[in-house]
């Protein structure tokens, strides 16, 4: 799965801080996580940053993306050359 901002967002910026992949932007005041960027902080933290900073708790996984670690793992390796094999 990859994770998704809820409308109870307060645009804090926090999860736009902590997020390793760059998956999260801001237009118009309305925050987005870019599903084919994040991959859930896996191979950085065992658990998504974003989720874990954001105070009202406005993100959550999306459910209608399932993927398995594997899956994560694989996209992270093909944005990040430093977690190459």
């Amino acid at each position: 799965m990859s994770c998704r901002v809820l409308e109870s967002c307060i645009g804090c910026d926090m999860c736009v801080l902590e997020c390793p992949n760059d998956a999260i932007s801001e237009k118009d005041g309305v925050y987005t996580i870019n599903e084919d960027l994040c991959t859930e902080c896996v191979g950085f933290y065992k658990s998504p940053q974003c989720m874990r900073v954001c105070a009202v708790k406005a993100i959550a996984r999306n459910p209608e993306r399932r993927e398995t670690h594997d899956d994560l793992l694989a996209k992270a390796r093909r944005s990040h050359s430093v977690l190459q094999k």
